[in-house]
């Protein structure tokens, strides 16, 4: 049974004065499992935001069914709603701390709303300060705080009440790419070491390509491509997809980009595509020298996604045409290759 379950999920927002409606949210069916981790990424105005707060019932939806943990939570009273709220966290673009309240404050402010005796407070606060690394930071304000800090902070007074899932709105956008690893990381060790469900909501590809197993990618309201990381960054369908995906990794070269290559390099242009670690590029590059073509590197890169290596490199190739041909197809059968004819 899936921990989270959406079928057939709309979300109408009514006109404002002198405005149309707006369809935020049109006809979601996702389903994701215990253990995942989900990133749901999508331009601004794509729903993906709606679809958080419509998980969390923040929001209402307008027809269709939400349920959590197997538990249907459309139509719930607000009594009700809070139950299940206790059993997600929630972890915010610009963290949402409490300046009044020290760094122990924070953590501690949905515990006692949840009227979790004194002591088990206590003990809950400092594990979860030793957890996310802030135990020498306990009786500080949040001014005296780095974004990296406060974040931490963030995480640490989500998982206060012990949640199931975790759900993460933009939570590094407002972090430099440094800090921004160090936050990633702290949420991968959530997962393995917590066992905690977490869906990311974001922009930036790469947030999906250094944390999630499963990428959503939604626009206009709709999920238009789902599936392995790996799998939507090799072959992307979408052309926002596509987009989201030369964000992290060249493909080919456009016709400009080509042509200006063309100018500077002899020989066949030939795009090789690296998905997994099946095929070494020293096993490519060995093809290439046993049929006596000499190659040159002018576009692209290898990337690594989770362990496995994915990435498109364009190489220039020299030789008798006979050896090109030859080598072209000899490559060919090691790894996806395409001539560029342009």
């Amino acid at each position: 049974m899936p921990l989270v379950e959406l079928t057939d999920v709309h979300k109408t927002f009514p006109a404002a004065r002198g405005g149309t409606q707006v369809e935020a949210i049109r006809g979601v069916d996702l389903s994701v499992d215990a253990g995942e981790i989900v990133g749901i990424v999508g331009y601004s105005g794509a729903g993906k935001s709606t679809l958080v707060r419509l998980v969390n019932a923040l929001e209402p939806t307008t027809s269709g069914s939400v349920r959590i943990d197997g538990h249907e939570i459309t139509g719930l009273k607000e009594r009700e709603l809070r139950a299940v709220r206790e059993g997600i966290g929630m972890i915010f673009q610009q963290f949402n701390l409490f300046r009044s309240r020290t760094v122990w404050g924070n953590i501690a402010y949905p515990l006692e709303v949840a009227g979790v005796p004194k002591d088990e407070r206590h003990r809950r606060i400092s594990d979860l300060l030793h957890f996310v690394g802030l135990a020498e930071k306990a009786h500080s304000h949040v001014e005296e705080l780095s974004g990296g800090q406060k974040q931490r902070v963030g995480i640490a007074r989500a998982l206060a009440t012990n949640p199931s899932l975790l759900l993460a709105d933009e939570s590094t956008s407002a972090l430099d790419p440094e800090t921004t690893q160090e936050v990633l990381a702290l949420l991968r060790r959530v997962n393995r070491e917590l066992g905690i469900t977490i869906i990311v909501i974001t922009h930036e590809m790469d947030v999906v390509r250094s944390l999630a197993h499963r990428v959503v990618v939604m626009e206009a309201g709709r999920i238009v491509e789902q599936g392995p990381v790996l799998e939507v960054l090799a072959n992307p369908q979408q052309p926002v997809t596509r987009r989201f995906v030369a964000t992290i990794v060249d493909d080919e070269p456009g016709t400009e980009a080509l042509a200006a290559l063309r100018a500077r390099h002899a020989g066949t242009f030939v795009k090789l595509a690296f998905r997994g670690d099946e095929v070494r590029q020293s096993d490519v590059f060995a093809a290439l020298l046993e049929h006596r073509v000499r190659f040159e590197l002018v576009f692209g890169g290898i990337e690594e996604v989770q362990g496995d290596t994915f990435g498109n490199l364009t190489l220039a190739l020299d030789g008798e045409p006979d050896d090109v041909r030859a080598a072209v197809a000899a490559v060919g059968a090691l790894v996806p290759t395409t001539e560029l004819t342009r």
